[in-house]
Parts: C-alpha cells; structure tokens; sequence
C-alpha cells in the first residue's frame, strides 16, 4: 500500500470537506448581503466588521437550540434524514478538478480527489441521492404538510433531471470524454458555454431546480406547506438541511463552471499569456473560485428577482419546454460534431441553431402562458 499516496488523499478530503463547510457558511452571509443590496437595506452588519462574524453567531444558536421529534414520528429515518441529504452534497465534488497538477514534496500533487473516466456518470449519479433524504425528512415526520413537501421535490427533482442530464449529454458530445479533467482540457480553445450557450442555459435551470432555489423552491413553499418537508425539524438537524442546500450550491457551481465554463483553466483568449495555468499552476484554483463566486451570485440574483412560480406551470415548464428542448439541443451538437469534420467552420452550427431553438422555445412558452392568462378572464 502506498501510504503517502493514502496520507496526500486524506489531506486532500480534509481541506475540500473543511473548505465546502467554511464556504457554506460564509455563503449564508454572501446571499444576505447580495440580497439586502438588490433591496436597498445593509443586511447583517451588527456581528462583527461588516457582520462576518454574523454566521459564526447563527451556528451557535442553532447549537444550543432545543431540538424536538415528534412523538408519532419514525424516529430512526428522522435522525438519518437530514445525513443522508447533506452527504452527497459533500462527496459530489470528489471528481471536480480545482487547478492542474504540480511538483511538491518530491510527487506530482493533483488537486482533485479521484479521477474517474465516467466522473459526469458519478455526478449525476450521487447529485440523486439527496432527494431520499428529503422524502425520507418528510415521510417519518408524519405531518401531512411535511410529506407534501416532500413528494414534491420527488416530483420536480426527476422531472428537472432528465433535463439535467441531456446537458451533460451535450458536453460528452463536445469533450468526446466523460473524465472531468479531460473535459476541461477540451475547452483550452474555446468554453462549451459559447459553443453551446443553450445547454449551458438549460443546465444552469435545471440545477436551480435541482436544489429547490427560488423560484423552484416549491418542496418549502412557506405560504403553502408551512416550511415543507423540514416543519418539524429544528436545531442542528434543521441546521443539517440548511448545509445541504448551501453546499450542494457550491458543489453545483464548481460543475457548472469545470463542465461549461473552461474549470480551473483561464479565458481561452489568455492561453499564451503570462496569465495562463500553463505558466502558473496557482492561478487555477484562483480562476476557479472566481467563477464559482460569479455562478453564486448568479442564484442570488434569480431567487431576489424572480417570483415563485405555479407548481402546474413549473412541472408543466420542466415536461414540455426544458426536456424537448436538451434533447434537441443534443441532437444539434451531434449532428454540428458531423459537420465539423468535414469543414471545421461549421462547428458554429452548434451555438447558432442552439440560440435560435433557444428563442423559439422562449416564444412558445410565452405564447402559452398568454394563451391561458386569456382564457382565465
């Protein structure tokens, strides 16, 4: 057994689970500030300079808040629950590649986990699992509001994740690879956001219906199901489920940013320059972080701007708009991938079509939504 290479992937957990768990929390202070400067308030600013001690002080009152279950409750699932949906968030990231690899300590250090040829495979495969622990929070609380909580994010998740996953069919198409590293590499020259702005687009919708943000945040529609599927959770097991959400939101936007983005590597028109990763292994992690930053703010802004919307209409959304329009949207960088081998000009067939499928799409819903709003009078 070679134990430095144990001892360099026990260290590496550490620092990615440390970091995810520090920037969960630092992200609650992020979004409130973001979201009290979009409304014209100041957001926390009494816990210390400019209120970054704010999210240290919510982790001590949910520490020592009284945690209850309720007595008919099946108390064993209830406990599990919240673990079970805060884990994948965690684990998810193990493939994510942060920077390109260095020399240190007499080895070659990468900086990810584990790479595994058919990572998108593994992605897609544990971002599912968080949904048990949600039905699983729901059911075993035994309230009826709970469970509706619950079978609704059932509902909206596999809805939103044949969608999801037709994205990432795209980018395969366009990597000709499911690794993850391989995949960031392929976008030396140019970002699968540009040549696919659509899928990019699609993938991005989706993912905020994946973490039930605003305005897919139906599971916990407070008007409706009084705080859904975790009513009857409180203290550090509520606290586990705001984790969760939180983290899966960083995990998110590093896949994002790794799958569409270019990941650790630096705009494509920088590739030569002294601001290239070829030239400075470090710059990775930073470029890294920057678009992670940027993708955050990007949910902020939506879940600040956006109205919740109907929950007929958001599954109506997922079925006829958003899965019709990922398989077209795969068909197209298929049949552009064709295209580009017989004169490469025409891998510009991609992004044009997509845009253009894009619009029509937007039209049709529209169109729709008109259509109905008419017949209501």
């Amino acid at each position: 057994m070679d134990w430095a290479l144990f001892l360099e992937l026990v260290i590496k957990s550490f620092i990615l689970v440390m970091v995810l768990l520090t920037g969960f929390a630092y992200l609650t202070w992020y979004e409130r500030k973001a979201l009290s400067r979009m409304q014209v308030r100041y957001g926390p600013n009494r816990a210390g300079k400019f209120g970054l001690l704010q999210p240290i002080a919510d982790a001590v009152k949910l520490i020592f808040k009284e945690e209850l279950i309720p007595d008919q409750a099946e108390k064993i699932l209830f406990i599990i629950a919240p673990i079970v949906t805060v884990v994948p968030a965690v684990v998810i990231t193990a493939t994510v590649p942060w920077g390109p690899s260095f020399q240190a300590f007499g080895r070659t250090i990468n900086l990810y986990i584990a790479n595994v040829d058919v990572g998108v495979l593994y992605v897609t495969a544990i971002a599912s699992i968080a949904v048990y622990g949600i039905v699983l929070a729901g059911w075993s609380s035994n309230n009826k509001y709970a469970m509706l909580g619950g079978l609704r994010s059932t509902a909206q998740m596999v809805s939103y994740e044949l969608a999801l996953g037709f994205s990432f069919v795209a980018v395969i198409l366009l990597a000709h690879s499911m690794n993850m590293i391989a995949i960031v590499e392929a976008q030396k020259t140019m970002w699968f956001s540009v040549l696919q702005p659509t899928g990019a687009v699609i993938f991005l919708i989706a993912t905020l219906a994946e973490l039930n943000r605003a305005p897919f945040d139906m599971p916990e529609a407070e008007q409706e199901l009084t705080a859904g599927y975790h009513v009857e959770y409180s203290g550090m097991k509520f606290a586990l489920f705001f984790m969760a959400e939180y983290t899966k939101m960083i995990a998110i936007s590093a896949i994002s940013a790794t799958i569409f983005f270019g990941g650790y590597r630096e705009f494509w028109f920088l590739k030569d320059t002294f601001m290239s990763v070829d030239q400075h292994w470090w710059l990775g992690p930073i470029y890294m972080f920057l678009k992670i930053i940027v993708l955050l703010f990007g949910m902020i802004w939506a879940r600040a701007t956006l109205p919740r919307i109907r929950y007929d209409r958001l599954m109506s959304f997922g079925w006829k708009a958003m899965l019709p329009l990922s398989l077209a949207v795969v068909v197209v960088s298929a049949v552009g991938l064709v295209l580009a081998q017989i004169n490469p000009a025409f891998i510009w067939f991609i992004p044009l079509v997509s845009i253009l499928l894009g619009f029509v799409t937007i039209g049709l819903v529209d169109s729709s939504l008109r259509r109905k709003a008419y017949a209501a009078r």
